[in-house]
């Protein structure tokens, strides 16, 4: 179950207005499109490390504990192929000793990190875990590419999961997890043997994977709402990957749900990816969207293609935030 929440964001926000001309934009273009006005950037001495262990750091603080057993960490943005930044993270937030691994499922990342923590505490080898998602995406989207550029923000939300009962608030009560390898090329950043042609930046299909993600959210919501014994009607908040605003817009009619029961909360931040949900239920709680007792439902979709959801009551907790 979920008992602490933190996040970090990088202070520096860079707003519509300020992005390079060359990207032949506007602000207005980016806001009726996507619904972002600003993204969070790190700086070149913040690392996704560090964003990771200050989200981490606040996390356990929200659950009031200086101990976990366990730390799944979710990125699309590693400092390196190898080592795992995770075990680096546990370390420097008090935890060496403990098991640490990544988890690489692009924006569903973060619920596949959770789906990979729960199972470790529902089989009994941990107690706990510090589940971890932080990205800096500034690094690998093409700068003059507006398609991708208008759209990442950097950032990472971290959460905290301890053992307990299917009845209280904050347990995990089902998941939904899936991927489609016949779409790998949709959302892509090219390997290290194709990167010598000069091509190394993120690139996307943006109408394919538009639909795409429509599509496999609401088909996922729907089966993890079943498992629960939940309907869309008796949901109180859907917490989507906050891709852009379209997206989500398009996913809360697909489900047939009214636009204040789905958290549409990236106007500043912009699509953080992994970090995307922890950042957002953060978001909601600060503006009272999402309350002690709510049913509510978290889903994403990403590259691989992969997508995930799972549901719960949400618990009486207060995150922590903070800035780097």
């Amino acid at each position: 179950m979920i008992s602490g929440l933190g996040t970090c964001l990088p202070k520096t926000e860079i707003g519509n207005s300020s992005l390079p001309n060359d990207l032949q934009t506007s602000d207005e273009w980016i806001r009726t499109r996507t619904g972002i006005e600003s993204r969070r950037r790190v700086t070149p001495d913040i690392s996704v490390i560090d964003l990771a262990c200050e989200a981490a750091g606040n996390a356990l603080r929200s659950a009031g504990t200086d101990s976990v057993d366990s730390l799944v960490f979710a990125t699309t943005t590693p400092e390196r192929p190898c080592p795992a930044a995770a075990p680096e993270i546990a370390h420097r937030v008090g935890q060496s000793g403990i098991p640490a691994f990544d988890v690489s499922a692009v924006c569903s990342g973060f619920l596949y990190a959770l789906a990979s923590a729960g199972a470790l505490i529902t089989a009994g080898i941990v107690n706990s875990a510090l589940v971890v998602a932080a990205e800096t995406y500034s690094r690998i989207v093409d700068p003059t590419d507006r398609s991708t550029a208008v759209l990442f923000g950097d950032g990472a939300g971290a959460v905290v999961l301890r053992a307990g009962s299917s009845d209280e608030p904050g347990a995990l009560l089902a998941y939904d997890l899936g991927s489609d390898g016949a779409g790998a090329e949709l959302i892509r950043v090219p390997g290290i043997r194709e990167q010598p042609t000069g091509d190394r930046w993120f690139a996307m299909a943006g109408r394919t994977v538009y639909l795409q993600a429509i599509e496999q959210m609401a088909n996922s919501t729907r089966r993890v709402l079943k498992d629960c014994g939940w309907s869309p009607r008796t949901l109180d908040l859907l917490v989507p990957h906050q891709a852009n605003a379209r997206i989500v817009e398009a996913l809360a009619r697909r489900l047939e749900l009214p636009p204040e029961q789905v958290v549409c909360g990236l106007s500043r931040i912009g699509n953080t990816a992994a970090a995307s949900i922890p950042l957002a239920l953060a978001g909601a709680l600060s503006r009272s969207e999402l309350r002690p007792g709510a049913r509510t439902a978290l889903t994403a979709f990403g590259g691989g293609l992969s997508w995930a959801s799972t549901a719960l009551v949400w618990p009486q907790l207060t995150a922590i935030t903070s800035e780097v």
